[in-house]
């Protein structure tokens, strides 16, 4: 797809999405996925399939057993977030390696884990959910690589992403939403992913919602899996906020959302005690 004109005329560059991850990306296109193609795609990629491997068996997902396997962790896991993972695995891998972005990959990680369960509760698009919040914040990691020092400075001198993305605007002339929408317009993710991606940090400042979203429960879902991950005392308010504005049933999501993280924090504790 294409990238935003304004970019264009920006020195930044926006890597292009891994072979593997293409080929996987037309296999879930299918109505019907063939999940031995999936798995033997993403076990073609060694380094891939080992990273992906990894993840499984990390304590987010509180399995009982080891997973040997790419189709073992499809079995376990199903294969939307088989494939999540995969898309994790690939975007980390398409950045070098960077300290400062070890937190940006951990909050990614949990915060897709938390919107593709909501969505999945809630009957909204799962897949489009859960790509959207690992891909939310991919856009500070495409700045961190332009400009490692300058953007590294900034990260640590704003308090939150609203000052941030004021400082990047300023700096750079453009801020990590939009970047990180580029990005997945240019990887091919839906168009509910991509404007959730660009309108998260307004959204979660509490700005209403843009008019005319694709599937805007996909962004209310990053609202709450945000304040779920900074400030849980909140919760109620940003559901009461976000949820009429979708629409949602304003019960069920915040059911979804305190049974999801229970179910999260939960398993985290059992694999830990293991």
């Amino acid at each position: 797809m294409p990238v935003d004109p304004e970019l264009r005329s920006l020195d930044i560059d926006i890597p292009a999405q891994p072979e593997a991850l293409v080929r996987l990306s037309l296999l879930l296109a299918d109505d019907e996925i063939n999940l031995d193609a999936a798995a033997q795609l993403i076990e073609s990629d060694m380094a891939l399939a080992a990273a992906v491997l990894k993840a499984v068996n990390s304590s987010m997902y509180g399995l009982k057993g080891r997973v040997q396997t790419v189709m073992q962790a499809v079995q376990y896991l199903g294969m939307r977030e088989v494939a999540a993972i995969t898309f994790e695995m690939g975007l980390r891998a398409a950045f070098p390696p960077n300290k400062l972005l070890e937190p940006v990959w951990q909050r990614a990680a949990r915060r897709g884990l938390l919107m593709g369960r909501m969505g999945q509760f809630l009957g909204v698009d799962a897949w489009a959910a859960h790509s959207a919040g690992l891909f939310e914040e991919c856009g500070k990691a495409v700045l961190l690589r332009h400009a490692s020092d300058h953007y590294g400075a900034m990260l640590r001198a704003a308090p939150d992403d609203v000052d941030l993305r004021t400082l990047e605007r300023a700096g750079f002339g453009v801020s990590h939403d939009a970047l990180g929408a580029a990005l997945c317009e240019s990887w091919g993710l839906g168009a509910p992913s991509v404007a959730s991606v660009r309108h998260h940090v307004s959204v979660q400042a509490g700005e209403p919602f843009p008019p005319q979203l694709p599937r805007p429960a996909v962004l209310a879902l990053s609202a709450v899996a945000h304040i779920l991950m900074q400030s849980p005392e909140q919760l109620e308010d940003v559901v009461a906020r976000v949820a009429p504005q979708v629409p949602l049933d304003e019960t069920l999501l915040l059911r979804a959302a305190r049974k999801v993280s229970e179910q999260l924090a939960g398993r985290e504790a059992a694999a830990t005690q293991h």
